[in-house]
């Protein structure tokens, strides 16, 4: 199973662009910040992840504060150019 739900602030949110189908998209960073427990030991995590909307869920990104904290639900996929991955948000709580 793919499925990725990440508590994130949203650190960058580019202009609303449209994929060859015609679905509105946007391309955004989210920034992720939390401690947890590996191996019985707290481990301190930051990340930036590169991310990208699809369809009706750009509608409630693209008003969403930068800078604001939510619950992020997707799954992960190849970048284009086949270096990384992406985090393809799904949904938002």
């Amino acid at each position: 199973m793919n499925r990725l739900v990440l508590q994130a602030q949203l650190l960058e949110r580019a202009a609303l662009r449209y994929t060859p189908a015609g679905l509105p998209a946007l391309d955004l960073v989210l920034q992720h910040e939390s401690e947890v427990s590996e191996n019985g030991h707290p481990r301190k995590v930051s990340l930036e992840m590169r991310s990208v909307a699809i369809g009706e869920i750009t509608q409630p990104l693209s008003k969403l504060e930068l800078g604001a904290s939510r619950t992020f639900a997707g799954f992960l996929a190849a970048a284009r150019n086949g270096r990384g991955v992406v985090f393809h948000v799904t949904a938002l709580d």
